[in-house]
């Protein structure tokens, strides 16, 4: 079988380089009261700040820049259920090309209604009965296109880890680094920075409940696949971890901890009252999971990615109020 390609801190940097005056260096929140409820200083990097309203930003315009430009005219493709979407329509309009992306039919309407707005071409699919790494593949494939994966590829895992990057860079060494899993990309990225910068942090990744994935295969020591997870943290509802990312993840994570539904909308609601922003159910986990004390051990200087704020007003009202 061959080797998974790996990630590199020369590459993080690298793409952090490609990403300057491109992508938003996003702010760091601290509240007292997030303090006091955590036992800990804890430094909230918000993605939600991001262009296109998450960090997925990042690894899609690393990827998409890193094209040809043989490759790049001829445009790009994508699968994602919503700001991976956004992120390649957004880096190919950017960089003077065109984006096809494959979205399931229940994908929120408002990243369906962002991702057109950015001059993608959309197909929609059935996340449940159908495959979407190979509806994406055949699409890319018959079109022509270069597909530009949401997690599963170096250039776009080395785009992600810049938003640990700059957390790192702000609060200097941290005791834990608490990040959300989908299929794993972010946390790779965001692994391979912080370990890099200071090896004894303890890096947690955080899922829903309903798809523990990450967590079953790290225990395993090899890729598990649950079935597709029902939960509203949408943009974490994946049945298996990534082939590139699970061995650098294997390698780096340290934990993962799980969080309910019901803790998601705790995060949200506390975000929105307390520290006055918007984050979607996937953004939240990792503040979940925070307040939650589900960390383990007794971190001093906790870093938490807010990963995404892409979320309408009605179901996030349903939401936080239900």
């Amino acid at each position: 079988m061959p080797t998974a390609p790996t990630v590199t801190p020369h590459d993080v940097r690298e793409a952090a380089a490609r990403l300057a005056g491109v992508a938003h260096r996003t702010p760091v929140l601290t509240s007292r009261t997030l303090d006091a409820l955590a036992g800990a200083e804890v430094f909230v990097k918000c993605e939600n700040f991001q262009r296109v309203g998450a960090f997925k930003f990042r690894g899609a315009y690393n990827a998409v820049a890193r094209l040809s430009a043989a490759r790049l005219a001829r445009g790009v493709a994508a699968y994602s259920s919503g700001n991976h979407a956004q992120a390649t329509a957004l880096a190919a309009r950017e960089l003077g090309t065109t984006a096809v992306v494959l979205m399931p039919e229940d994908a929120p309407r408002s990243k369906r209604e962002a991702t057109a707005g950015y001059g993608a071409e959309i197909v929609t699919y059935d996340r449940y009965t159908q495959d979407r790494v190979a509806l994406g593949e055949a699409l890319a494939a018959d079109r022509g296109l270069t597909l530009v994966p949401p997690y599963d590829h170096p250039d776009v895992i080395a785009g992600q880890g810049t938003a640990a990057l700059e957390l790192l860079e702000e609060t200097g060494e941290l005791d834990a680094l608490v990040v959300p899993v989908g299929g794993g990309g972010l946390i790779a990225g965001s692994a391979t920075a912080a370990k890099a910068a200071h090896p004894s942090l303890r890096v947690v990744g955080v899922e829903p409940e309903a798809g523990d994935d990450t967590k079953r295969s790290l225990e395993s020591g090899e890729r598990v696949t649950v079935p597709v997870p029902r939960t509203i943290a949408d943009g974490q509802a994946l049945p298996t971890p990534g082939a590139v990312t699970f061995p650098i993840n294997r390698r780096l994570v340290d934990a993962i901890a799980l969080v309910t539904d019901d803790d998601i909308v705790g995060a949200m609601r506390f975000a929105f009252e307390r520290l006055k922003i918007v984050l979607e159910p996937s953004g939240a986990t990792a503040l979940a999971a925070v307040l939650r004390g589900h960390l383990g051990g007794q971190p001093r200087r906790i870093g938490v990615i807010a990963s995404g704020g892409n979320i309408d007003t009605r179901r996030f009202t349903d939401l936080i109020t239900r």
